[in-house]
């Protein structure tokens, strides 16, 4: 009788599939061969659907499809419950528990892939295993399969598809009209590079279910592997992966023993609960640098945003045109005299930094190449190691070691990669030698015909293979142009920011919504930390000279977003003389931390607001930043993070009364409270305004 049991539930087991619940059953996985053979899974969310049944699966180069014709060889399961200390981040420790279903599949033709599913109380990892076998050992992927099914016409949080960039607005819409808004947003002027042929869009994507439901679609851990974009079916309320080509149109080159990245859905019924999770950076591998001693948080000023002001500073050193990169001697041309990284210009930002105990200072425009800043059809623009005749780096090296602040390095590519990875140990070699510990990388520009597109498989190796050059040199990296990051910087901590979205010089071109930076936590930041650089007080940009921009937040706001957007590197991007003029809520840049022992989620809904506490890590310190949308509201602060029986003085950053974003009217208070852990208290924000609070015990 039990042999005759074990072999029914094995055969109830194949024929209706395996199911998988995460550690605290908040989350239940379906997977099963239909009757063609075909992969499929579902996810289900306290008993309610999430992903309906969706394909998984490959068409491989060679007529070899490994979507269908499978049978279930074997499954074996496995419990995970460990913990983990990120070099810097949002929490000291981080909990990595989740229960995993490894699939073995074999194809009538003899082929094998293996998926592995991980399941977490707060999503699924999943990704595609290529074992060892007869017949196959190197290949192309012509076509991924996967499928994200909703039962829902969701409220979708979008950027269109693009090769080459993601620095789009944001849209908001149902699934069902993705179609209808796709194209009017990639005709955006200041965007629009390589879009995808398909009716598409780009990932980290957040979805809103009309159940209440928020459901975010990502993927982990991309290496070898071109970025996934989601090809849109907006009838079905159904997405399928998209992935970025090469620019011969191939996706992606692997070989056996290899895998994919891990395509990622985190869901929950409390917004909170997807800023909360650390699923994507559990899903990456630990650290390869094993004496990460020398990363450390950074904040910083620098010299850039005077480029944008429209007040006449320039990246290019002279005004001639004709400029022959790599033979021009730059000491025989004419400098003029807006040039912005000059030595004694330079001395003048290392001074303020000195004075008010920031890091390092940032100087774009330093070496030789940016007259032909837009000659995107050459191979060699810049020189990496070659500083323009006003740039003494030895002396501005050695003045800013008396005045014990850092130098950070640009590297500007304009997508010229192979250029790059030709010069990189020299260049790197020259930071080592002026004791640069930060480069900031940039790839502006569309990369066809010369080489890939961002997000192809050769870029996203790029990438990681600059942030490994760069560990050798004990060099941490801020990419600006690349792929959207999927938490690597676990895996290569000196990785500590990207760009990748539209950050804060679009502010200056009036493109920044006032929603925006309550949307990019929920789709950009989930990926990683983002350098944001925020910090700018003076926002009508008129007073400057040409540009008429205005920004879309109050000061206040841009005070908040220290706290809400989390990164280990932050800019102070204004300009000195502003934060000079508007020294006490300067005083706030000054004192917020980098590095967090833990982080409270308090009030979140993507679109409209946040409120975010965090701990100092290994300090009794507290910050809390809240945003809000163009919507005035309050935000209620309820302060039971705090450890109990004490009594601290919080010191507030509040909108003044007068405060109005659209007319960039500067108003603002600074008051101080005390406050209890039982305390919980309503704020005001003005439209597009914000709360910054720092909380101290009270001396006793």
């Amino acid at each position: 009788m039990k042999w005759k049991l074990f072999f029914l539930l094995l055969i109830a087991q194949f024929c209706y599939g395996q199911t998988l619940n995460s550690p605290h059953s908040q989350l239940q996985l379906l997977f099963e061969l239909d009757s063609a053979g075909r992969p499929i899974y579902q996810l289900s969310y306290k008993g309610n659907p999430v992903i309906d049944r969706s394909k998984l699966g490959f068409w491989i180069s060679g007529n070899m499809d490994f979507s269908k014709d499978f049978t279930l060889i074997h499954t074996s399961n496995a419990d995970v419950d460990k913990s983990w200390e990120p070099v810097m981040g949002e929490e000291k420790s981080i909990k990595n528990q989740y229960r995993e279903m490894l699939v073995e599949l074999q194809s009538k033709r003899g082929w094998k892939m293996n998926i592995r599913f991980r399941l977490y109380d707060d999503g699924l990892g999943f990704r595609y295993e290529f074992p060892i076998q007869e017949g196959l050992r190197h290949f192309r992927i012509d076509k991924e399969f996967t499928e994200f099914v909703l039962r829902d016409n969701a409220k979708a949080f979008w950027l269109p598809s693009d090769y080459d960039t993601n620095e789009f607005p944001t849209t908001i819409s149902k699934i069902s009209q993705i179609a209808h808004k796709i194209e009017e947003v990639r005709r955006e002027p200041l965007a629009a590079k390589a879009p995808s042929k398909d009716l598409a869009v780009q990932t980290p994507l957040m979805l809103k279910t009309s159940q209440g439901l928020y459901v975010n679609i990502h993927e982990a851990a991309l290496i070898n592997f071109p970025a996934m974009h989601l090809k849109v079916d907006d009838e079905r309320f159904s997405f399928e992966a998209d992935l970025a080509p090469n620019k011969n149109g191939e996706l992606a080159f692997l070989q056996t023993q290899q895998h994919s990245p891990w395509r990622t859905i985190i869901v929950s019924d409390d917004a909170r609960d997807i800023l909360k999770s650390k699923l994507i950076l559990n899903l990456n591998e630990p650290s390869v640098i094993k004496d990460t001693s020398w990363i450390k948080p950074m904040k910083y000023i620098g010299v850039w945003w005077e480029y944008f002001t429209g007040g006449g500073s320039t990246w290019a050193y002279s005004n001639q045109q004709d400029v022959i990169i790599g033979t021009t001697d730059y000491r025989t041309l004419r400098p003029n005299h807006h040039h912005g990284a000059n030595t004694a210009h330079v001395k003048k930002y290392i001074d303020f930094a000195a004075e008010h105990g920031f890091d390092g200072v940032l100087v774009e425009g330093w070496n030789e190449g940016w007259e032909d800043n837009w000659a995107y059809g050459k191979d060699e623009i810049y020189s990496f190691t070659k500083a323009y005749p006003d740039f003494d780096i030895a002396e501005i090296s050695e003045y800013a070691k008396k005045k014990k602040v850092k130098m950070i390095m640009h590297h500007e590519t304009t997508s010229s990669v192979i250029n790059y990875e030709r010069n990189l140990n020299d260049a790197f070699s020259l930071m080592n030698k002026y004791d640069y510990p930060l480069v900031k990388t940039g790839y502006v520009g569309p990369i066809i015909p010369r080489s890939e597109y961002h997000d192809s498989q050769w870029m996203v190796n790029h990438y990681a293979y600059v942030a490994q050059k760069a560990a050798d040199y004990k060099i941490m990296v801020n990419s600006h142009e690349a792929a959207r990051p999927t938490g690597l910087h676990r895996t290569f901590p000196n990785w500590i920011a990207q760009e990748s979205a539209r950050g804060t010089e679009f502010e200056s071109f009036n493109g920044n919504p006032p929603n925006h930076t309550t949307i990019l936590p929920f789709t950009r930041l989930v990926g990683g930390p983002m350098d944001y650089t925020p910090g700018i007080f003076r926002g009508d940009l008129s007073v400057y000279g040409k540009n008429k921009a205005k920004l879309s937040t109050t000061l206040v706001k841009q005070l908040a977003l220290y706290v809400v957007m989390y990164s280990p590197l932050q800019m102070a991007a204004d300009l000195p003389e502003n934060y000079m003029k508007y020294a006490d809520a300067f005083q706030f840049i000054k004192d917020v931390a980098l590095d967090w022992d833990h982080s409270y989620i308090l009030e979140a809904e993507p679109g409209e607001y946040i409120t975010i506490a965090r701990k100092t890590k290994n300090k009794p310190e507290w910050f809390v930043g809240s945003i809000t949308n163009e919507k005035s509201r309050n935000a209620i602060i309820d302060f039971s993070f705090l450890p109990k029986g004490k009594v601290y003085q919080a010191e507030i950053y509040q909108d003044g009364e007068k405060a109005d974003y659209t007319q960039s009217v500067i108003d603002y208070k600074i008051y101080k409270r005390r406050i209890k852990a039982t305390s919980k208290i309503s704020f005001p924000l003005k439209p597009s305004g914000g709360l910054a609070i720092k909380i101290v015990e009270e001396a006793r």
